[in-house]
């Protein structure tokens, strides 16, 4: 699948074709034991359904109702900087920002969204794998729910969601509006100014309100009820085919009721091609 020792194509070009972070060619299952990677699939899941619980909420559900003897400080250190969770309602860790670093007001309230190009949104979700966990960050239009552009790797940084934006731009043009949340890798200095410097305004979303960004949130959904949970994979490798023929089903062939039972595709092209 990937060469070292390719004459061509360097590692850097390679990862780029396989939408893999350079990292995520080197990926080994983190340093997490058996029953964390347990907890963190059970709160992954569970949160999916309920993201309005943080991590003390998390904890009752994981002692009382699954029966778990586990302290506090495991739950939120798994839930808080591990997972890169946070609750929907606003809290003392509802996000996990860095407060040196700037933030932009929210600019989507109250707006209609009516064509293509006009609101990206940007995030990244934990992947549960069978023997560790990798990141996933996606883009997607929210006019069409078209996924513009998404890479994996077993870190978050800002680079890479920098990166993966500037895939996008290259491939689709620039938008609008990149929606975004308060995480330390999209108030960075690095993200910020790719997308300012272009001219592209910056929209936040409020501190711990996740349903701010809920286009995102269900395609988080839809992924790992639809494939991830299905059938978890191996590595850093099968991750990516995985989700290069999900989101290839998802772009081009699953019907969205939110935009009338639609294609996200087609929806994004046919208004494009009215704007030509």
């Amino acid at each position: 699948m990937i060469s070292k020792g390719h004459s061509k194509l360097s590692l850097q070009r390679q990862c780029n074709l396989l939408k893999i972070h350079r990292s995520g060619l080197y990926y080994q299952p983190r340093g997490e034991s058996k029953l964390n990677l347990e907890l963190m699939r059970l709160m992954d899941e569970h949160y999916t359904h309920h993201p309005f619980k943080g991590a003390r909420r998390m904890h009752t559900w994981l002692t009382l109702d699954k029966g778990y003897k586990i302290s506090k400080n495991r739950i939120e250190r798994l839930y808080y900087r591990v997972m890169g969770l946070q609750a929907i309602m606003p809290g003392k860790h509802t996000s996990r920002r860095n407060k040196e670093h700037k933030v932009y007001p929210y600019l989507l309230r109250n707006l209609t969204v009516d064509h293509p190009n006009q609101v990206w949104a940007i995030d990244i979700t934990y992947i549960p794998m069978r023997k560790g966990f990798m990141y996933l960050v996606a883009i997607i239009d929210l006019h069409s729910r078209y996924v513009l552009n998404w890479s994996v790797s077993n870190s978050m940084d800002a680079q890479w969601c920098k990166e993966t934006l500037e895939e996008a731009i290259d491939r689709h043009g620039q938008p609008e509006i990149i929606n975004t949340d308060q995480g330390s890798q999209f108030t960075s200095e690095i993200f910020t100014h790719s997308v300012l410097s272009r001219n592209i305004k910056l929209s936040m979303d409020g501190k711990g309100r996740a349903i701010d960004n809920v286009f995102i949130e269900r395609l988080w959904r839809s992924v790992k009820y639809e494939s991830i949970y299905l059938n978890p994979p191996e590595s850093g490798v099968n991750l990516y085919r995985q989700l290069k023929t999900y989101f290839d089903f998802y772009n081009h062939r699953r019907r969205h009721q939110g935009i009338e039972d639609e294609i996200p595709y087609n929806r994004y092209l046919k208004q494009e091609r009215k704007a030509a």
